[in-house]
């Protein structure tokens, strides 16, 4: 039988101790967005704005890591999942938000499998971001995720680039996408069912 140590470093305490908070900060803060969550949807269909920031769209919940006005939901959006039931929304929009969202260690494909879970069978999400190689995105130092028309692609099953088997993320159907590589690009998609 091995000796085992009954007290710990002061070093040990700290790191458990401040481990510890941080596991009941994060949970306050998901009891605390589900809350949020409840109130601001109570009685509406749901339309959900994230990432609005100050601007969020009239008759929308809007859902932002910054306590804002207007924001309704206080919740990173690359905190999975969010505080919000499956299949409970009905139209979702993330206006100048991907581009943000971290591309590496799957963290986009996540962010776009949350929006699905928490989207109707045949909600729509309505995105806008600047085009990779525009000015736009480049000149802004929090921008981390080049986004382009074929990045959407990869989202799309029926897309006729088959590059949605790569990845294999929860599907889309790709209703509208413009916008020019100079400036934005505007995409329309509808959540379908898996197959």
């Amino acid at each position: 039988m091995g000796w085992r140590r009954l007290f710990w470093s002061k070093g040990e305490c700290e790191a458990f101790l401040e481990w510890q908070t941080e596991r009941y900060e994060h949970e306050a803060g998901r009891r605390r967005a589900e809350t949020q969550f409840k109130l601001a949807s109570e009685g509406k269909v749901v339309r959900l704005d994230i990432g609005c920031g100050e601007n969020k769209q009239g008759g929308f919940v809007g859902m932002d890591v910054r306590e804002l006005p207007g924001v309704d939901v206080i919740w990173n959006a690359e905190d999975f999942p969010w505080p919000i039931p499956d299949d409970s929304v009905m139209m979702a929009m993330a206006s100048h938000l991907v581009e943000h969202i971290e591309p590496h260690g799957g963290v986009f494909l996540r962010f776009m499998d949350e929006a699905w879970r928490v989207l109707m069978i045949g909600a729509q999400f309505a995105i806008s971001h600047p085009h990779a190689y525009s000015i736009g995105y480049a000149m802004d130092p929090t921008h981390a995720n080049p986004c382009n028309f074929e990045t959407w692609g990869y989202f799309a099953p029926e897309h006729p680039s088959k590059l949605w088997s790569i990845y294999r993320p929860s599907p889309w159907k790709l209703c509208h996408l413009s916008g020019s590589p100079e400036g934005n690009v505007e995409v329309l998609l509808e959540k379908i069912e898996c197959s």
